[in-house]
């Protein structure tokens, strides 16, 4: 099997808490080719880097991210939850994940924001200038990626989908007809998926497979014919892979 590339799943997740800039330094220790980051705009126009729409679960305390301004946000500890010595870990702005982005490493920016963060998404990338070659942007919903190919043409952008129930024919066909409509240039699919690796060749794209934490499920999406893995656990796998 062709060796896939290691994408952290909210950083080095299993290690350290998610979307945090500890769990992104920890996937670049694990020797992660990638990361992988949830992102959404404040009401004030700053892209942030936070799975739920609001910070209950990580940081305690219950404030709608996207009708709260940045400075209401910023101070906010999201790392005391996964353990002591995470106390004091920040939500990070997409221009602090950016800036610790190693050469020749990748950086998938899934959007979890409506159309609203499109503008301040381009300038975030513009002003700090990233490399397409190392961004890429995606998304579940087709109208985001179709956005983003319209805004940001030079990024690659991928549709994120369960593919639930694509062992029926004509579910199989909708979402291939779903996909060629909104532009995107890459599927991010969940490992649990009853896909075919025909389906998924016919698609001609890269592909990627969410969340692969164990030997078993690793090989099974390779065998699909997947060019990167989405992990919690990328030294775990890459040792289990016998990398």
């Amino acid at each position: 099997m062709p060796r896939p590339l290691f994408i952290a799943h909210r950083g080095a997740s299993d290690a350290a808490p998610e979307n945090t800039l500890a769990a992104f330094r920890k996937a670049w220790e694990e020797g992660a080719d990638g990361i992988e980051g949830d992102f959404r705009v404040t009401v004030d126009g700053q892209v942030i880097c936070i799975h739920d729409a609001d910070t209950k679960r990580t940081a305690g305390i219950k404030h709608r991210v996207e009708r709260c301004h940045w400075k209401t946000l910023a101070g906010l500890d999201v790392g005391s939850w996964k353990g002591k010595r995470f106390a004091g870990e920040r939500i990070p702005l997409l221009t602090e994940v950016l800036e610790i982005l190693p050469p020749g490493k990748r950086l998938f920016i899934e959007i979890k924001s409506r159309l609203r963060i499109i503008e301040p998404l381009k300038q975030v990338l513009s002003q700090h200038g990233a490399d397409p070659k190392q961004v890429v942007l995606m998304a579940f919903d087709p109208v985001i990626v179709s956005a983003c190919r319209e805004a940001m043409p030079s990024f690659e952008s991928h549709l994120i989908h369960s593919l639930k129930g694509i062992s029926k024919p004509a579910r199989a066909a909708a979402y291939a007809s779903e996909f060629e409509r909104c532009g995107a240039q890459g599927l991010q699919f969940d490992c649990r998926a009853p896909v075919s690796a025909e389906w998924l060749a016919s698609l001609d794209c890269p592909l990627t497979s969410w969340t692969v934490n164990d030997m078993k499920t690793a090989r099974k999406v390779l065998a699909l014919g997947v060019d990167h893995l989405t992990t919690n656990k990328p030294a775990k796998l890459r040792e289990a892979l016998g990398e």
